[in-house]
């Protein structure tokens, strides 16, 4: 069986990818940011079995690929997988998958990373998914400054923060310092007597809070640091911060989406969202997202 490049074209948009000399294709099945219930993962299983070479792989996206499904068992698969409640996709210029870490259940996470990049899942990835960019637009989500899932080289990411808040009152200038010890960088120094944290080093780990046997630091403030620009690939660009934290989530998911209404409206067709905040200058782009005129203008925009 010979497959035109239209028919190829076709399925590509449904999340089906050519295997290389072959005329069958992996199936990528779309997760929520990597999670899937037990069920859904036998479901996934047996269809790898039936209609394609039961092998099953994970792309960097977090989403599932099932290897040598046959071009005319496309659409037996997509039926078959839908009764778990799952569909194929995660292609084109648009929203791709979400990414996130594990930082809900690890003990460094400070924000609940599931919950937050599932709510991204459904607002911009499902929500836009109709929506035409100029390229792929990805969003990662890490629960600390680890940066394991690396959000600062994704189109925007988002990293948990937990700033330490100090109490100079409390603090005996101990010549150990406790909170020095326990800050994997080192940052909190004992200068004149009295604990200082740089806000320009500080990471916003919270690996301090609660190490001060006296109780200087017992609690942080808790918040999301957004990245923009970035990118991997043959290109790497490593994205830029906003300069302001954020310590609520809408804020900082209403940031993703000026971003995505941004790169719509004012990206060029085949250029990368790392792209356009270089041709338009970080300063420029920055001042757009948090303003709040990308929103008002959301319709106009959207159906520009």
């Amino acid at each position: 069986m010979t497959i035109t490049a239209s028919e190829e074209k076709r399925v590509k948009a449904l999340g089906f990818l050519r295997n290389k000399g072959t005329d069958c294709f992996s199936a990528r099945v779309i997760t929520v940011n990597g999670k899937i219930t037990a069920d859904q993962s036998i479901c996934i299983a047996e269809a790898a079995k039936r209609y394609g070479n039961g092998i099953v792989t994970m792309t960097t996206r977090l989403t599932i690929e099932c290897q040598g499904v046959p071009y005319d068992k496309i659409e037996d698969f997509r039926r078959y997988i839908a009764k778990a409640g799952l569909t194929t996709g995660g292609t084109g210029a648009k929203v791709r998958p979400v990414v996130s870490c594990k930082g809900t259940t690890c003990q460094y996470g400070r924000i609940d990373t599931f919950d937050v990049s599932e709510e991204i899942h459904k607002r911009f990835f499902e929500g836009y998914q109709d929506v035409k960019l100029p390229h792929k637009f990805k969003i990662a989500v890490g629960g600390c400054p680890n940066n394991c899932v690396k959000p600062n080289l994704n189109d925007v990411g988002i990293i948990g923060q937990y700033t330490p808040v100090l109490d100079e009152s409390l603090c005996k200038g101990c010549k150990k310092c406790s909170i020095e010890t326990a800050c994997p960088l080192h940052i909190p120094t004992v200068i004149d007597g009295l604990a200082r944290i740089n806000p320009d080093r500080c990471t916003s780990c919270g690996r301090c809070v609660g190490k001060c046997p006296f109780k200087a630091v017992e609690t942080g403030i808790s918040g999301y640091k957004v990245y923009i620009g970035g990118r991997w690939g043959k290109q790497i660009a490593i994205g830029k911060p906003l300069s302001k934290k954020f310590t609520e989530r809408k804020e900082a998911l209403a940031i993703i989406e000026k971003a995505i209404l941004l790169f719509k409206e004012q990206g060029q067709p085949g250029e990368r969202f790392a792209q356009t905040v270089e041709r338009l200058g970080f300063e420029n782009v920055e001042k757009q997202l948090l303003s709040d005129d990308l929103l008002d203008r959301k319709d106009a925009i959207l159906n520009g």
